[in-house]
Order: structure tokens, then C-alpha cells, then sequence
């Protein structure tokens, strides 16, 4: 089958390099160094899911149509990749694989002729060197269909991608986007200290901030109406108890989830985007919370906090300690 990844990055890199090792014909779109990297050397997988070097056909944009596609770019970028590929994308399904709140509907709603099927990677991949994909912690992908897809098309493409990914299949779609949320918490703090996720979640001032902005969150998607989906060990159950404990018990979850990603180092997306030199996805990620907490006429503002520490050091290239974390979010 013809694959295309839309954004060769860390988890569309690792797509694509899979879908090369089932034996599909895939093509990748990717920018600088990365597309040089590629065009010039492969694209190499490794890690969590074994080695493998891919050939993928390389261009900034798509140059064929494909029978099956992946939107696997940053979240701020999503509008632009899609405006500048939709020309090969009309009726093509389309996977987007993307983080933070409304993706799948938005990437419908600008291309209405497109299936869309909405998608959560569930695993750690590493994107800190052109052409050099590493799967830090291996997981599944969840796939969510939307209203307007044809049932039809979704299960071929369940089908499809299930040959070469981890694949689950969830009707709570909205719900499993808010647990990956829960769970992309763990970028924030990274992106703001330079430390890994597991020495942020190691560090008894950032394991508050961290406990504290997951507590605002499950209360704002309470009052959103949200039922969280089960995913990566969290429920609803579990994440409604959290929200009431105190910050001193509910620290539980985020040693939860560090305990779960292993010893090797993560960064988090959020870093790799700062350390790249990029403008990261925060306000898809805790600005989702932030916005969503206004929709429902409510504050967020750890989350807020959070957001503006991220933008400081996009804007500025220089970290914060723990120390001068705490004293910016916990006032």
C-alpha cells in the first residue's frame, strides 16, 4: 500500500519507519536537516521496537497521492500541512496522530471530502538527531472514529494499521484525548527546566507542580462534562480520586507514571522542540486546559503558569531552576 507521514518527527518518523518494515511504499514529508538526513542516509528506527533502517521517498511536500495517510506534525502546525497537502489528501483516509484537545475534528472540518480517523500514540519516541528516530517506551496507538467517517473505512484502516502498529480501537474517543492529556503533563516541566521527565518527577518541588496541574485538570474536565477513557493504567475512577486527594497523596500518580516509562531518559516532545530550536505544542497541551477551563467559566491557572514559563524559554533559550519554578507557579 502507498503510506504517506505528513512530518517526519518523532512519532511520524517511527510511523513511517514501521510501515517500511511491513513492506508498504511509503513517502514522508519532512524539512532541513531532517530531509537531508533522510534523502542522504534513511531514516533509521531503533530502541523499544528494534532497528531498522527505511528508505522513504522524502519531499517538503507530498507529490503523489496516497491510499493511506498520517498527519503526524505538531499540533500549531496541523493547518498549515494539511493546507499545503490537501491537494493529494481529497478521499484519502487520514490518520491524525496528534496531541492536545479537537485534532481530528479540526483536520474534518477543513477537509470535508477526507475520512478522518482520529489517533493517540501511546508510546515514547526520540526525535534529537536528523534521520535518527529511538523508541524510548513502547505503548499503542488508540484509534478513534468520527462521526463522519465511514465505518467501512475506519476498520480497513484499523486493519491497515494494526499490521505494523500496536493498535487499539476506543468509541470514547473525546475521553482517551483528555487521559493522553493527563499523561502529556509530563512534558511541561521538561521544556522548562532542561531535566528528563523522570528527574522532573524525581524532584519533590517539580512532582508538586506536576501533581498539582494534573489535579486542575481532571477538576476542569469534570466541569467539561469529560469521562475519561482508560488508558496507560489511569481510568476515571482512578483520576476522579486524584482530584480529591491531597497534594501530598495524589503525588501517587505522577511516581505512577514515571515508575511505568523505565530508566531510560525521556525528554519529553516538548523539549525536543526547544532543544531543536522550535515553538513547542504547550498551548495545545496545558493551554488546552486553560482554554478549556474558560469555556466553562473557570480559571486554570497552574496551567497558565505552566504555559508562560514555556514561552519563556522558547522566547529566551535559557532554563529555569526548581527553585524559581516553584516560587513562578505555587505563589
Amino acid at each position: 500500500m502507498r503510506i504517506a507521514v505528513i512530518g517526519a518527527g518523532a512519532i511520524g518518523g517511527a510511523t513511517a519507519a514501521l510501515a517500511d518494515r511491513a513492506g508498504h511504499t511509503v513517502a514522508v514529508t519532512a524539512r532541513g536537516a531532517q530531509l537531508g538526513a533522510i534523502r542522504t542516509e534513511g531514516l533509521r528506527l531503533t530502541g523499544a521496537w528494534g532497528d531498522h533502517l527505511a528508505h522513504p521517498h522524502a519531499t517538503p511536500a507530498l507529490d503523489g497521492r496516497p491510499e493511506l495517510a498520517f498527519l503526524c506534525v505538531k499540533a500549531q502546525d496541523a493547518t498549515a500541512a494539511l493546507a499545503e497537502n490537501a491537494a493529494f489528501l481529497a478521499g484519502v483516509p487520514l490518520v491524525v496522530v496528534q496531541n492536545g484537545l479537537g485534532g481530528a475534528e479540526e483536520a474534518s472540518r477543513l477537509l470535508p471530502d477526507t475520512p478522518v480517523i482520529g489517533a493517540l500514540a501511546l508510546y515514547a519516541a526520540s526525535f534529537l538527531e536528523p534521520g535518527r528516530i529511538t523508541i524510548t517506551t513502547g505503548g499503542a496507538t488508540y484509534l478513534g472514529r468520527l462521526d463522519s467517517t465511514p465505518p467501512d473505512v475506519f476498520a480497513e484502516t484499523v486493519r491497515t494499521v494494526g499490521a505494523f502498529l500496536d493498535t487499539r480501537v476506543t468509541e470514547n474517543f473525546t475521553g482517551a484525548q483528555w487521559t493522553k492529556l493527563m499523561v502529556n503533563h509530563v512534558n511541561a516541566l521538561p521544556a522548562i527546566t532542561g531535566l528528563s521527565v523522570q528527574e522532573t518527577i524525581a524532584d519533590p518541588r517539580l512532582r508538586r507542580i506536576l501533581t498539582a496541574s494534573m489535579q486542575e485538570t481532571i477538576r476542569i474536565a469534570r466541569a467539561s462534562g469529560v469521562r475519561f477513557e482508560s488508558l496507560l493504567g489511569l481510568d476515571d475512577r482512578l483520576l476522579g480520586a486524584v482530584a480529591r486527594l491531597p497534594r501530598s497523596l495524589a503525588q501517587y500518580l505522577p511516581r505512577l507514571m514515571g515508575k511505568r516509562m523505565g530508566s531510560v531518559p525521556n525528554p519529553g516532545s516538548t523539549l525536543q522542540s526547544i532543544r531543536r530550536g522550535q515553538l513547542t505544542e504547550i498551548d495545545h497541551l496545558n493551554g488546552a486546559v486553560v482554554a478549556a477551563a474558560a469555556a466553562v467559566g473557570r480559571e486554570a491557572p497552574v496551567n497558565a503558569a505552566l504555559v508562560d514559563l514555556v514561552h519563556r524559554v522558547e522566547r529566551t533559550s535559557n532554563f529555569f531552576t526548581p527553585a524559581e519554578v516553584e516560587a513562578a507557579v505555587l505563589r
